[in-house]
């Protein structure tokens, strides 16, 4: 049996001015990962995963991204015809911004040419990560892609090169589920139609966020979590503004600022998924966590932000 891992990722500003040519940080989100173990199968490729247990080839239409995936690259291989038995454990929520997807195309991809003894060169990983991400996405930013290909912080403006970058602060940031999944096609088209409503306000509240991206960089490189957290408060008014929180994300950041976080926003398109909240020590992210599982949060991580000796891993 053969095993590869791949991580999630966190959107820390930009998401939704993205959009809009201005930039965005995201993060390699360790504490949620994808494992895909293989091993040989007695008949048929078998599929087992949290959403189904079978035979691949009758997997239910919402995997039909990773059932093409794994046929594509067996392909690639000239291993068609191969037996084999994959097993997908994850602590990624689906539909949550953390990039799953992208997270179980690598690791699948990755033990899939373990399991041969095939050399992967990266190139080839991110265009079959690519391939799944336009099957489930339509049309990924790529930020997803970048980050489990890379697994580094990543500052990125669309239709530029990605900047990969190394995060050394001294702080911590807790990750909370909402439990509702999001709805960023929803959540984009409200920002759109808030932009074309109000163009004079929607396009300056665009440019500051921006704007706050690009202090946010200078806060981190400055390692200067205090001006970091009221950059990220700065944000989350705007994306209210924008209408891309709700009831449900206000009060797990008001909580979270309650509780002493040196600021607290979504992550990702909004209207349901996950909050993020930033503080200075590890007591204070878990007085944080009991916090916000208290007041509803359906599940909570606790990620140091700086650099991991286990980035590598998987």
């Amino acid at each position: 049996m053969v095993e590869a891992k791949a991580n999630g990722k966190i959107i820390l500003i930009g998401e939704h001015s993205v959009v809009y040519g201005e930039p965005a940080i995201a993060l390699p989100f360790l504490a949620a990962k994808i494992k895909v173990s293989i091993m040989a199968s007695d008949f048929d490729i078998i599929l087992d995963s949290d959403q189904y247990q079978g035979s691949l080839d009758k997997a239910p239409s919402q995997l039909k991204g990773l059932t093409l995936l794994i046929n594509k690259v067996l392909t690639t291989l000239n291993k068609e015809d191969s037996n084999l038995y994959i097993k997908i454990e994850s602590n990624i929520p689906s539909e949550r911004g953390m990039g799953s997807s992208a997270a179980v195309a690598a690791a699948t991809v990755k033990a899939i040419y373990r399991y041969f003894k095939k050399d992967l060169q990266i190139d080839v990983l991110s265009d079959f990560v690519d391939f799944l991400e336009k099957i489930v996405h339509g049309n990924p930013s790529g930020i997803d892609r970048a980050i489990v290909i890379n697994k580094k912080p990543i500052y990125y403006t669309k239709d530029e090169p990605i900047k990969l970058f190394d995060i050394d602060l001294n702080a911590y940031l807790v990750v909370a589920d909402t439990g509702k999944k999001g709805k960023t096609k929803i959540a984009v088209s409200k920002v759109k139609d808030f932009i074309n409503n109000n163009p004079k306000r929607g396009e300056k509240i665009i440019k500051d966020l921006g704007a706050m991206t690009r202090e946010a960089k200078n806060s981190i490189k400055d390692n200067d979590a205090t001006n970091l957290g009221r950059l990220m408060n700065q944000s989350q008014k705007l994306l209210n503004e924008l209408g891309v929180s709700n009831a449900r994300i206000d009060n797990l950041v008001k909580v979270s600022i309650d509780s002493g976080a040196l600021g607290s926003k979504l992550t990702g398109g909004g209207l349901g998924g996950c909050i993020i909240s930033l503080c200075t020590s590890k007591d204070q992210a878990e007085i944080i966590e009991a916090a916000l599982l208290k007041n509803g949060a359906y599940n909570t991580w606790i990620m140091k932000m700086s650099k991991e000796e286990d980035l590598n891993e998987g």
